[in-house]
């Protein structure tokens, strides 16, 4: 056997088949797709409603602030607590966000997935709000007309008109999105969180080896994003087929 393949062999075993070390990367990779997941649920959630408050507002403030409507107020405030939100979140780091949600927010509660999936839920929700409300104001609003003119009010035109162009045109960016999600739950690990990346870190610093844990991690991250950058890849083209 080669002098090379051999250290190699023995790399591979010291990093991840001695006192099963594989199993950490395993637990990791889970913890990786569990906060995902659920951050993404929390995030769609958050981006619906700001979403539809904002997107709300715009088309109907004119005629709201003409007929002097009580609405128009209350849509106004919550339409500012949006923004607020959308602007503190969109203009800070992730990982700040993290920190201030472990260590102050949420101090007493040791759930460290928990606080981490709602971080990173939180965070997603205001990209997934300007995704949503930018595909809703690029319709025509001949669109919100036409459903007016068959007898629709604005929440069934939204709901059997807007949302369902919204949602074609909208849903490879979301996905994209997530992709992007995933990736950003590496930081998890700064409030203790066994993510994939923490589990390679430790893995290097118990085997005191660096190279093989930290290029297992990123071809695992690379192989995931490959994967749902194919399927998003599936998506588009059927779209654009269902267009013809």
């Amino acid at each position: 056997m080669p002098e090379w393949l051999a250290d190699l062999q023995a790399q591979f075993q010291l990093n991840f088949i001695e006192k099963d070390r594989w199993r950490s990367l395993l637990t990791g990779l889970g913890n990786t797709m569990k906060i995902t997941l659920f951050a993404a649920l929390i995030g769609i959630a958050i981006g619906i409603i700001i979403a539809a408050v904002r997107s709300t507002y715009d088309n109907n403030k004119e005629d709201m602030k003409h007929n002097k409507n009580v609405g128009y107020y209350i849509l106004g405030f919550f339409n500012g607590l949006c923004k607020v939100y959308l602007t503190v979140i969109r203009g800070t780091p992730v990982v700040v966000q993290l920190l201030i949600i472990y260590f102050i927010i949420f101090a007493s509660s040791t759930n460290d997935i928990m606080i981490a999936t709602l971080a990173f839920g939180i965070n997603s929700g205001a990209y997934v709000a300007e995704i949503l409300r930018g595909g809703i104001m690029s319709i025509d609003k001949g669109q919100f007309e036409a459903g007016r003119s068959i007898g629709f009010n604005y929440i069934q035109t939204m709901i059997y008109i807007i949302i369902p162009q919204v949602l074609k045109n909208v849903l490879p960016t979301l996905l994209n999105e997530f992709i992007a999600l995933l990736k950003e739950t590496s930081v998890a690990g700064y409030v203790g969180v066994v993510d994939l990346t923490r589990a390679g870190n430790a893995i290097r610093g118990a085997a005191f080896s660096a190279f093989m844990p930290l290029i297992a991690v990123a071809l695992i991250y690379l192989v995931i994003v490959m994967l749902l950058t194919w399927i998003v890849g599936i998506i588009e083209r059927r779209l654009r087929k269902s267009e013809r």
